[in-house]
Formats: C-alpha cells, sequence, structure tokens
C-alpha cells in the first residue's frame, strides 16, 4: 500500500477549505433568511441564491482547494473534467432540492427537514466521492466501507443541521457562529472520507489521461473564479434589504392599501348620502375680524419648527390681506 499525504502544503489547504467552507454557509443562510420574507417567485430567487452559495463555494469549492493538498509519492495527480464539473452541478443541485423542500413546505413537523436534509447529505456524500472519482493517477485507490459510512452519517447530519440552521436562524451574529459550525461539518466530511482512501501500487495499470486536466491548470483558476462569483453574492446580499427591513416594508404598504381602501370606501357612502335641494346657494362670506380683547397688544410672529412653518399673527395677517 502506498501512502497518501492529505496535508501535502501543511495546514494551509485545511485552513483555506475551512475559511471557504464558511463563508460560502454564511452567504447561503443569509439567502434563506431574506427567503423567508418573500413568497412565490422571490422565495424562490433568493433560495436559488442560496444553493448556488452553499453549492459552489460551502461544499464544492472547499473540496477542492483540499484536494490541491492531497498527494501521493511518486505520481502525478490529474483530473478528469467532465467528472469535476459534473461534481459541482451535482453539489448545486442538491442544496436546492434540500433547501426548496424545506423553504415551499406546507406541512407541519419535521418531516421535511428530515427528507431535506437526507437528501441533502447524501448528495455532498455524492459530490465527494464523485470528485474523488475524477482522480487519475498511476496506482489503484480503494476504500475503507466503514470510513465511508461514516464519511455518509456526518453529511446527512451536516445537511439536516444546515436547513434546521436556515429555518431558524435570522441573526447576523447567529448566522455567522452556524456558518462556523457547518464549516466544522463540511471538513469534518471531507477528511473522513479523505481517510477511507488507500492507494495500492498496479503494475502496468495504464490511465487514460483523456479529457484531464492537471490540478495548476484545472482547479486553480476555476476555484478563483468561484471565489469571484461568490464576492459578487457577498455585494448583492450586502446591498439587498433584510429580512425585517423586508417584513417591515410589507406591512407597511399592507397599512397604506388598507388606510386607501378606506378612504375611498367613506368618499363613496358620503357621495351617495349627499343632498342639495335646488336653489341652495352658500352663505355670503364674511371678513375676517379677529377677536382682540381691549388693550391687548398685537402677538409677536410665532417662531415655527422644522415641520411646523412659522405662522404670522393675526394683526400681520389682516395687513398683508389688505394690502
Amino acid at each position: 500500500m502506498i501512502h497518501i499525504n492529505n496535508f501535502a502544503n501543511g495546514a494551509l489547504n485545511p485552513a483555506l477549505s475551512y475559511v471557504v467552507s464558511c463563508v460560502g454557509c454564511f452567504l447561503g443562510l443569509r439567502c434563506t433568511t431574506r427567503a423567508r420574507a418573500h413568497q412565490g417567485a422571490a422565495r424562490a430567487r433568493w433560495l436559488t441564491l442560496a444553493a448556488l452559495s452553499i453549492g459552489t463555494t460551502g461544499i464544492w469549492v472547499m473540496h477542492f482547494i483540499a484536494m490541491l493538498g492531497f498527494a501521493i509519492p511518486g505520481q502525478i495527480i490529474r483530473y478528469n473534467v467532465p467528472f469535476t464539473i459534473l461534481s459541482m452541478v451535482i453539489a448545486v443541485v442538491v442544496v436546492g432540492i434540500g433547501v426548496f423542500i424545506v423553504g415551499f413546505s406546507r406541512r407541519a413537523g419535521n418531516g421535511p427537514l428530515l427528507l431535506g436534509g437526507t437528501i441533502l447529505g447524501l448528495g455532498v456524500a455524492s459530490m465527494h466521492y464523485l470528485g474523488m472519482g475524477a482522480v487519475r493517477v498511476d496506482a489503484s485507490l480503494t476504500y475503507s466501507y466503514g470510513l465511508v459510512a461514516a464519511s455518509v452519517i456526518i453529511a446527512v447530519i451536516a445537511g439536516t443541521a444546515a436547513l434546521w440552521m436556515a429555518l431558524r436562524l435570522d441573526s447576523v451574529w447567529s448566522t455567522f457562529i452556524a456558518s462556523l459550525v457547518a464549516g466544522v461539518a463540511v471538513n469534518g466530511m471531507h477528511y473522513t472520507g479523505m481517510a477511507a482512501v488507500q492507494a495500492h501500487a498496479a503494475p502496468g495499470l495504464v490511465v487514460n489521461t483523456a479529457d484531464t486536466a492537471g490540478a495548476t491548470a484545472f482547479l486553480l483558476p476555476l476555484i478563483l473564479g468561484l471565489s469571484g462569483v461568490g464576492f459578487i453574492f457577498s455585494a448583492i446580499i450586502a446591498l439587498s434589504p433584510t429580512a425585517a427591513e423586508i417584513v417591515e416594508e410589507g406591512e407597511l404598504m399592507k397599512r397604506i392599501g388598507q388606510s386607501q381602501a378606506a378612504q375611498a370606501a367613506q368618499a363613496a357612502q358620503s357621495q351617495a348620502g349627499r343632498y342639495e335641494p335646488r336653489g341652495w346657494q352658500p352663505p355670503p362670506s364674511q371678513p375676517y375680524q379677529p377677536y382682540q380683547a381691549p388693550g391687548d397688544e398685537p402677538e409677536p410672529d410665532e417662531p415655527g419648527s422644522l415641520f411646523r412653518p412659522r405662522r404670522p399673527s393675526d394683526q400681520r395677517l389682516m395687513l398683508a390681506i389688505s394690502a
């Protein structure tokens, strides 16, 4: 059996993969909080952004940043490009299925949460092992089934916990703490799965290098590009209204609509009950004569305020009208 090194660059790859995973999960959870404040198509759009954030940055980019530290002595590791892209698509799709199940379910209880978490966990595990299936080396790779089962269980628990957090957490601080926990779970699943990998020498094995690329030439640009997309998501989320602001705006528009409807009903009722006899004329207008007690002096102008303009005294008003 050939020794496998999952930490060829020391702690650099685990640290970077953890940070990137936390960022992706944080963005996805903030998208779900906004999704809960919407209905219909708007909710679907925010849930789609959540699936993209968690599936690409939180899971897929984390996996392949960690894989940049994967090395087998004397072996050149290449990756099958179609399999690698397919693993990213699977990550996004399964996360999307999970968040849409809990985001649009009308059933009470934990049934939708457990179903969505199980689908999400199995999808994450499938992404991991499909990504490992993209590895091309001049050796035979096998797996320890006990550790594979443990990694799948961790993935299901992590997926269920992520969906629970998406349904329960609202504040930025609680989402930040939840993203740290989710990052631990995702990285724990990855390195448990990597501990299950065993490499054996296979003399005479011919590796098909068609549609393959090296890690530096293929994975690194793709990781940087998806990280840039993550920054775009960050800007969108930062500039968009928070869930509390969305709810407050909806309540305000509802009250405005109710007020306008009440005013329209009152105007229609007064118009229906109005009666004017023929020949009626309004009484003649009387000149304005302010009351002034004997010996009183004209009052000075009132200063007013920002919301109440300055009001002239009665005597100055009469002088202005007569002029």
